[in-house]
């Protein structure tokens, strides 16, 4: 049986501002837009299908935009943590990482909430620093899914890996499960332009569809309980073509059987599977 994680980093204008260091009127209408055009469509699309998902929210995001936020929660989804205002943790001291943490989760709750606990964490660079895994640990995070070791099959994340240009030690497994993610899961690298196209030609909608098609079916025929994680962002996904081209996906994994979960929901599953963090 293969698993489908459906998951959105529901950056929109935080991506400009905080990652792109863009204020100006264009860059920021382009996350506006995900949040008032790219999201509904995003969400009434998962109605139509009965599918839950996960969306990554910066607290920017949810202070800025609400109503938008709210909504995600309540149509059954997992909202999970994703940076105060899509910061990168990488190169950050520890107690400046900490802080940052905590600012994120307090202005959530600000607007989900004194009850709302996250479970998951993702990195909006996709990548951590040094302290990240500890931090969450400590923070009592369930889960991240920032990293790639695996492609199909979640992981316990360690802690004290060593990398340099003379060898690569790995650390010791901790409590955190990972759920990997991968560029070519991502629609970022496919559908991205800033002043000019970022990874190559934009793709056709189409083609991103055979990708994420043939990955999939590869995790499901080849790969045990395989988890098949999706990346999205709306305001990247929402456009009318590509959110047309993700319900035709989706039908194609319910024909074959795929069950759908949030992240949250497989993590349980995986935390209860895995070997314990020694």
């Amino acid at each position: 049986m293969t698993t489908v994680c459906l998951s959105f980093d529901f950056d929109a204008v935080s991506l400009w501002v905080g990652s792109f260091r863009q204020t100006s009127a264009t860059p920021v209408s382009r996350g506006e837009y995900g949040a008032t055009v790219g999201l509904p469509r995003v969400l009434d699309l998962l109605a139509r299908k009965n599918v839950r998902a996960t969306f990554f929210v910066p607290a920017h995001t949810a202070v800025s935009f609400p109503r938008e936020t709210r909504r995600i929660l309540a149509e059954g989804h997992e909202i999970g943590v994703h940076g105060d205002c899509h910061e990168t943790p990488v190169g950050l001291a520890a107690g400046e990482e900490a802080r940052l943490l905590d600012r994120a989760l307090a202005r959530l709750r600000g607007v989900l909430g004194e009850g709302f606990r996250p479970e998951g964490y993702r990195s909006p660079a996709w990548d951590l620093s040094a302290d990240s895994v500890a931090l969450l640990n400590e923070g009592g995070f369930l889960y991240d899914s920032s990293m790639m070791a695996d492609d199909f099959t979640p992981y316990r994340a360690r802690s004290g890996d060593h990398a340099d240009q003379e060898i690569f030690l790995p650390g010791s497994p901790t409590p955190l499960v990972e759920m990997p993610v991968a560029w070519e899961l991502d629609d970022f690298p496919y559908f991205t332009f800033l002043n000019k196209p970022l990874h190559g030609p934009m793709r056709m909608p189409e083609e991103v569809l055979a990708c994420w098609r043939d990955e999939f079916d590869y995790c499901h025929d080849h790969v045990r309980e395989g988890v098949f994680t999706l990346t999205m962002h709306p305001q990247i996904i929402g456009r009318g073509p590509r959110i047309e081209m993700l319900g035709r996906l989706i039908d194609h994994m319910q024909a074959r059987g795929a069950i759908f979960r949030t992240l949250a929901e497989e993590a349980r599953h995986q935390d209860a599977r895995l070997p314990l963090a020694s």
